[in-house]
């Protein structure tokens, strides 16, 4: 019996590597089941070995004693084989997409900044990058992060009496190095400049530093509220920089989600800020919003209108300027800094076919920008920091940045 209810419970585990949460508690079940299913994977093997082995021992000393002994013992066996055996096909599911995966990456990255943009990269900064797309030793006991130094709470501006800071992750010896601003997620109503630490952390450690910053939230402030909050946090960052080791000549945006939305904005804005922006790198994030409005996911667990229109103050029908306006593919119809969009194929909170769209049109104007999908990945796929898509992400994401902050 308690084979039986193992096996029931791997398998429902592993189910949701495939189905896409239909409302938003179920979240972490469809976010979490593909990143962990190299662990899904070794747990239904073995659970499948078992009854295999049980149910053919008990067949055959029913068979010597010509008598069926124990048929319910014998059927929970069978069953338990039957749940472990769907369970293992499901959690092989992400491992198995993964060499074209990494074939369709690499193509898409040679395409978007040359077959060879290894070699334009310094070797001290290859020597930082992660030597595959995924490691199951770093899947098992976590990805490294050597020590780094830490600054948080700077506050950096005041708009309407509400404070905003931002947090600085430093390498751990002293220099002046290439910078990643990290502009939260969180669907404009949540999130803060402490938010995927682990990430800054991680990336303060290969040699950057990461600035990351906070805006005001909906629904109390609407757009672009947020976009001028990530503008004035530039601004701070291009005057107080070379304070913090910061080549202002070199600096990168990243975001996730709302935060990629609002990254994408800053960085392809007609007044953008008087820095450079080298690079841009989208994790899932909205490009166009008026098209997300009418074209919704199924299911649609965030329920997509309330979130768009808490955060624009109303409908297109109503604020349709605002719509256009806050839309970051309606800005990619010039050269803009390079672009790598990462998405989940999975995603039915902002689906992967808006940002190959958007990857297209930056192409078309002239852009170097690469789309990779990531097939079994859900949104927020990032928030299991050694899973399977995190990995891969990070991976292209590393080296992308090296080439771009070279």
């Amino acid at each position: 019996m308690l084979l039986l209810i193992i096996s029931g419970i791997v398998l429902f585990l592993s189910c949701w590597i495939l189905i896409p949460a239909p409302i938003f508690s179920l979240m972490p079940l469809s976010v979490g089941a593909p990143e962990i299913s190299p662990l899904l994977a070794a747990l239904n093997a073995p659970i499948a070995l078992l009854a295999l082995w049980q149910s053919t021992q008990l067949f055959r000393r029913n068979a010597k004693q010509r008598q069926l002994k124990s048929p319910k013992k014998l059927r929970r066996y069978r069953i338990a084989l039957a749940f472990s055996t769907m369970g293992l096909i499901l959690s092989l599911f992400p491992l198995s997409q993964l060499p074209s995966t990494i074939q369709a990456a690499e193509s898409a990255i040679a395409q978007a900044i040359g077959s060879n943009y290894l070699a334009q990269i310094p070797d001290r900064m290859q020597s930082q990058m992660r030597a595959q797309p995924f490691s199951f030793l770093d899947f098992l006991q976590g990805i490294p992060s050597p020590p780094i130094r830490f600054t948080t709470g700077i506050q950096f501006a005041t708009p309407d009496r509400v404070p905003l800071t931002l947090d600085i992750y430093r390498p751990s010896q002293t220099g002046i190095y290439p910078a990643i601003v990290v502009v939260h997620g969180g669907g404009w109503q949540g999130g803060s400049a402490a938010d995927h630490a682990k990430f800054s952390r991680y990336m303060a450690a290969k040699g950057y530093v990461v600035w990351s910053i906070s805006y005001r939230l909906a629904p109390r402030y609407t757009f672009p509220t947020q976009l001028e909050d990530v503008q004035v946090a530039l601004k701070f960052i291009q005057q107080h920089g070379r304070e913090y080791e910061t080549d202002l000549g070199r600096i990168a945006l990243i975001g996730r989600s709302a935060g990629a939305h609002l990254a994408m904005l800053a960085a392809y804005s007609p007044d953008p800020p008087s820095m450079p922006i080298r690079a841009v790198v989208n994790y899932y994030g909205p490009v166009d919003l008026l098209a997300g409005y009418y074209d919704l996911p199924s299911p649609d667990p965030i329920d997509s209108r309330t979130m768009l229109k808490t955060f624009l103050g109303g409908t297109p029908e109503q604020f349709g300027d605002r719509y256009r306006l806050a839309s970051p593919i309606n800005l990619a119809n010039r050269p803009m800094p390079p672009s790598l969009l990462i998405y989940g194929g999975k995603d039915r909170i902002v689906m992967a076919k808006f940002g190959n769209e958007m990857s297209r049109r930056l192409q078309s104007a002239g852009t170097q920008s690469a789309f990779l999908e990531i097939p079994w990945a859900d949104h927020a796929f990032d928030e299991v920091f050694q899973g399977l898509s995190n990995q891969f992400a990070l991976y292209y994401t590393e080296r992308f940045l090296a080439w771009a902050l070279r």
